[in-house]
C-alpha cells in the first residue's frame, strides 16, 4: 500500500509519465490499456518480445490492501500471453515476502517487465482515482513500511483517505469499490498486455 503524493520535484515530473483516471468512468479500462501502451512503447519496442510480471501487492486481510491481491486474481484467470502473475488472494505478495519475491525477479532467466500494482491513500477529491505511472512504486509507504521501491510502471488505486490512523482507514474501506476498482484495473491490464 502506497501514499499517494505528487512527484518529488520538477524533473521527475518531466522524467516519468503519470495518468490519473476515474475508475468509475466507462471508458476507464480503454484509458489506463491506452496510458500503459504508451508508457511502454514509449521507452521500449523490444518489451514486445519481452516477458512481462504484473507484481500485485497487498494483503487479504484488510479491505482497502486487498485491491492488489484482487486485481491479481483477475488476471490470474486469464491467459496472457508471456505474463506472469504475482499476488493474488491465495498467495498475496505482502512486506513479509516482497523481498523474496524481488529476488525471483533478479534471478528470473530473462529480463523481466515489471508492472507492480498496489491500493494508495490520498486526498478526500482523490478517492477512486487510478494512477498509471512510470517508474516504481513504493509499497507501504502510505502505512510508514519502509520496503524497497519495484517496477518498471505501476498502476495504483486511490482507495481511501491518508493521513491519519491509515490501518484503521485501510480495514474499514468498502470492498464493494476495491472489487470494482480492482476488476477495472484488471480489465485495463487485460486490453494492454495483449495489445503489446
Amino acid at each position: 500500500m502506497s501514499l499517494s503524493q505528487a512527484p518529488t520535484s520538477r524533473h521527475d515530473y518531466r522524467s516519468r509519465m503519470r495518468v490519473r483516471v476515474n475508475g468509475s468512468d466507462p471508458r476507464a479500462p480503454d484509458k489506463i490499456a491506452s496510458a500503459l501502451i504508451c508508457m511502454i512503447l514509449q521507452r521500449s519496442n523490444s518489451s514486445q518480445q519481452r516477458t512481462r510480471a504484473i507484481l500485485c501487492i497487498g494483503s487479504d486481510r484488510s479491505t482497502g490492501d486487498a485491491l492488489g491481491p484482487l486485481v491479481g486474481t483477475f488476471l490470474s484467470k486469464l491467459e496472457l500471453p508471456r505474463t506472469l502473475v504475482w499476488g493474488t488472494l491465495a498467495h498475496p505478495v505482502h512486506a513479509l515476502n516482497l523481498h523474496s519475491y524481488i529476488q525471483r525477479i533478479q534471478d528470473y532467466s530473462e529480463p523481466l517487465l515489471i508492472i507492480a500494482v498496489d491500493a494508495s491513500l490520498g486526498k478526500s477529491d482523490s478517492i477512486g482515482l487510478i494512477e498509471i505511472a512510470e517508474g516504481p512504486i513504493k509499497p507501504g509507504a502510505g502505512v510508514s513500511k519502509q520496503l524497497p521501491p519495484v517496477g518498471h510502471y505501476h498502476l495504483s488505486g486511490i482507495v481511501n483517505l491518508g493521513g491519519f490512523m491509515e490501518q484503521m482507514v485501510l480495514q474499514s474501506t468498502r470492498l464493494y469499490h476495491v472489487m470494482e476498482m480492482a476488476q477495472v484495473m484488471a480489465q485495463g491490464l487485460k486490453i494492454a498486455l495483449l495489445a503489446i
